[in-house]
């Protein structure tokens, strides 16, 4: 077989190319010649690489010297392997051109159907089928794909066309239009296209090759595929690979049909063929919801042979693959023929019980189920929460619908895109309501708490990307008719409107009018299996962030291995605790702030006490004080008015005290070690009140692991002042309580200064945490509070990749994590190096930090089970490098 360096062959039981080949093949290209290779029933064709695509787009849509040469090889590779010739009437061949990203990007890029069709063509085709209504619905299909796809002709101007012809014949169905009345819509397809692009209709099959694949290059640059990609962090792609593939037919009448299925429910994981299938029609009436489809089992009655050798393929490429797999096929006259295979997308639930059973029955390893059948998201989805009383607002449902994407969604109605990005991007969680969706809806989509279509399957493309993301999902619900011309959709009893609350159940499939409270989730046996797995293959701890006895226990429960970040400024909130502190700052000398802070002192105490007794044998960071004083003053008149009724001291006074403390730009001023520096009174009384509560409950039988960490240093001298503080508190209470605690005293590395001068502050640390949310705001120079003005514009026109907030720079201020852990252990090669950011929650972050060598990762609670998978996979990730 010929393999040039753009386009790789597959078809008649032989392949190129492979299944490992989805970098340079796509996704699609290289199932195709996967399945080809191991002889499945595959219609022969070809793959336009990646790196042709990105060689194009480069060129500004020229072809490199060779590319149409190598497609010409390839077109006469599928007429051999067809026995038919694309543009000959007497023996047409017909091709379909599809994308295909090494990334599944469902409906984001562009698919034409039926191409080398023009009259003499669909005449032809007419005569060899013996079927004029079979070849005039190709025809007309091909226009609308055509048009839309290649020129931009937006397909409701067809639609539009085929549902006046469906009125004037006094039909419901697109399959009750007869030869006759589907000649008429070519004509009328024809004038659309016509007076849409100022062009004729293209005649020549190979000009229709050419510019659909031009189409399908472009498509990767549209403005739903840009989002996609930007949405689920997929960078480093080269471009999409485009897949010219032989047509089969399923609407070639009663014996023909088309279906997606998937090897296991993709909602539940319960091992079944689930899916649906539409007899006489073509893939796109499935996937668009045109019609509605039937139930996979309904194929075993219509097509009983078919059937079978269907789930024997599925049984095939689920153990070819190990793993679950979306299949879509296609029936020809009772004869089966796979058109694409791939890794199914799934909701949590279904995914950790698809690994669980595939382990089980020896289909897949557990270190292949957490490398590959199990996401990160996965997991995180979850831990989303579930109505809390599902039996209580029976009243109040409205419609019933299909339950395409489990868990609950509660938000306020809107139906646009457009405005659920808005509404979003102010605050307001909302619901998008569509009677469908498409591609151009996934920034509303994403935006959107939950989805509520009023038509599409199981497999609509809702459905799909919804499952995809893990949210809630209610698909073709029938009951209610949506009106967007005046904002609103109904039932017929019940009206709801743009703004209205709505509650989805997306496993039930209802559709709730209100606000219905959540609650949180409960962790499967499945998770926790897949979990246990995990722990055993990484290297990287995973702790957490918290702050009371509640969030450490619910941390355990979720498989923290120690806190990583415990804020004491947030104990300072509780209750009445916050007149003590404002009293420290109104304090006039040293013994009136030490008086004030003798009263927080008991109550800090038993905070630690309880947070020690939770965490039972697990290290606790404790960190010091560390926001600026003003942040617990308040700054309205009536705030004011009773501080000062409280101090003893006049509102004018007490107004210009506050102001005083006002930085102009507090991140960077007065805070961090510096207040304690300025007064070792504060760090004095929180030192004692850790050692304090370690002592106590040690005494109980209790191993405590307390590690006292210093904020915001950018010099050893600072970490050389608050040491001193804190081991002179620490001896003496020791003293007084006649016993002794093992204890760590280290430092945040959240300053610049601080990871470049790493190696001579490892001198007087124990251990580094890095607090990557200000070493990302110093390293850029962006305020976390403002940047949202600007970093969308920045992520969405490419200037950045991605927040860095959200997701490590791992160029820039990786650079500084890799440097300060480098140059630390230099001095100290037992130094203990972690981070508590919430990067440390990020799978890709969490990837980086292995690579860094840290040792442990610390995140907030319900992100732990999620580090704890990702910790996994950068260790087997490593085994593969």
């Amino acid at each position: 077989m010929f393999m040039g360096s753009f386009v790789y062959h597959f078809g008649n039981g032989t392949a190129d190319g492979s299944g490992s080949m989805k970098p340079l093949l796509g996704g699609k290209g290289a199932g195709l010649a996967e399945m080809a290779s191991v002889g499945l029933p595959v219609p022969p064709g070809f793959t336009l690489t990646t790196e042709a695509c990105r060689t194009v787009l480069d060129q500004g849509g020229t072809w490199p010297d060779g590319l149409a040469e190598e497609v010409e090889g390839g077109l006469a590779h599928v007429e051999t392997a067809m026995g038919l010739t694309l543009g000959d009437p007497e023996r047409p061949l017909l091709v379909s051109v599809r994308s295909g990203a090494a990334v599944s990007m469902p409906g984001m890029m562009d698919t034409v159907l039926n191409l080398g069709l023009n009259d003499a063509v669909a005449e032809g085709l007419a005569r060899r089928m013996d079927n004029e209504r079979f070849a005039l619905d190709a025809y007309r299909r091909f226009i609308d794909m055509f048009g839309d796809v290649v020129m931009g002709v937006h397909h409701h101007h067809f639609e539009e066309a085929l549902a006046a012809l469906k009125a004037e014949q006094g039909v419901e169905n697109d399959v009750d239009l007869d030869a006759r009345a589907l000649r008429t819509l070519v004509a009328r397809y024809k004038a659309i296209y016509r007076r849409q692009t100022g062009f004729m209709f293209p005649e020549d099959p190979r000009e229709q090759l050419h510019r659909a694949i031009d189409a399908v290059f472009s498509s990767w640059d549209n403005e739903r595929a840009v989002k996609y990609r930007r949405f689920n962090q997929i960078t480093g792609l080269l471009g999409t690979g485009v897949n010219v593939q032989a047509m089969v037919f399923g609407n070639l009448g009663p014996t023909s049909g088309t279906g997606v299925c998937f090897t296991r429910n993709p909602s539940t994981g319960e091992q079944q063929l689930y899916g649906e299938f539409l007899p006489n029609a073509q893939g796109e009436d499935v996937v668009a919801g045109i019609r509605t489809p039937l139930p996979i089992a309904e194929m075993e009655r219509q097509f009983p042979a078919a059937y079978r050798r269907l789930v024997a393929t599925a049984d095939q490429l689920e153990r070819h693959y190990a793993n679950m797999q979306d299949i879509e096929f296609t029936v020809q006259d009772g004869q089966l023929f796979i058109l694409q295979t791939r890794n199914g997308k799934r909701t949590g639930a279904a995914a950790v019980k698809v690994a669980v059973d595939l382990v089980r029955d020896g289909v897949a390893t557990e270190e292949e189920a957490v490398r590959s059948l199990v996401e990160p998201r996965h997991i995180e989805t979850l831990l989303h929460p579930r109505f809390a009383d599902e039996g209580a607002y029976h009243e109040r449902i409205v419609g019933h619908g299909l339950p395409a994407s489990p868990g609950a969604a509660v938000g306020r109605v809107v139906f646009s895109a457009d405005e659920a990005e808005a509404w979003k991007a102010r605050g307001e969680d909302v619901i998008l309501v569509r009677i469908e969706t498409s591609p151009e809806d996934v920034g509303g989509m994403h935006a959107a708490e939950g989805i509520l279509t009023a038509r599409g399957g199981m497999t609509s493309h809702a459905a799909v990307v919804a499952r995809g993301w893990g949210k809630p999902c209610v698909a073709g619900c029938a009951d209610i008719v949506v009106d967007y011309a005046n904002g609103s959709f109904t039932n017929g009893a019940v009206t709801v409107r743009e703004g209205d609350w709505l509650s989805l159940n997306g496993s039930t499939g209802e559709v709730i009018l209100g606000e219905e409270p959540l609650v949180p989730p409960e962790i499967s046996g499945d998770m926790q299996t897949v979990l246990g797995w995990a722990d055993g293959l990484r290297r990287l701890k995973v702790r957490t962030n918290a702050d009371t006895p509640d969030d450490a226990a619910k941390a355990i429960e979720l498989g923290a291995e120690g806190i990583g970040l415990c804020r004491t400024e947030h104990m300072f909130f509780e209750g009445d605790r916050i007149w003590a502190i404002r009293r420290m700052i109104f304090a006039e000398t040293t013994a009136d702030r030490a008086a004030a802070l003798g009263d927080l002192l008991p109550h800090q105490r038993d905070d630690f006490a309880g947070i020690f007794r939770a965490m039972n044998g697990k290290p606790v960071t404790i960190r010091l004080l560390d926001p600026p004083l003003h942040e617990f003053l308040p700054h309205d008149d009536e705030g004011l008015e009773t501080l000062a009724e409280y101090v003893g001291q006049p509102v004018e006074t007490v107004r210009r005290r506050v102001t005083s403390l006002g930085e102009v730009n507090p991140m960077l001023g007065h805070r961090g070690c510096r207040l304690g520096v300025v007064y070792p009174e504060i760090t004095a009384m929180q030192a004692r009140a850790i050692f304090e509560a370690a002592v106590a409950v040690a005494e109980e039988g209790v191993d405590v692991l307390p590690e006292v960490m210093v904020p915001l240093i950018g010099t050893k001298a600072e970490l050389d002042d608050q040491r001193a503080a804190i081991a002179h508190v620490a001896g003496k209470v020791f003293e007084e309580q006649g016993r002794r605690v093992k204890h760590l005293i280290g430092t945040m590395i959240e300053v610049p200064r601080a990871a470049l001068r790493a190696g001579e502050i490892a001198e007087t640390a124990d251990f580094f945490s890095f607090g990557t949310n200000d070493l990302t705001q110093m390293t850029f120079g962006y305020s976390r509070d403002d940047a949202g003005t600007f970093l969308p514009h920045y992520v969405e026109h490419g200037v950045l990749a991605a927040d860095p907030f959200q997701a490590l720079d791992q160029e820039g201020v990786g650079e500084l994590v890799r440097m300060a852990t480098e140059r630390g252990r230099e001095t100290k090669p037992d130094l203990k190096v972690g981070i508590c950011g919430e990067h440390g929650g990020d799978p890709a972050s969490v990837h980086f930090f292995h690579r860094a060598g840290l040792d442990y990762v610390s995140c907030s609670p319900f992100r732990v089970p999620v580090a704890r998978l990702a910790a996994a996979q950068a260790a087997l990730q490593d085994r593969t490098d």
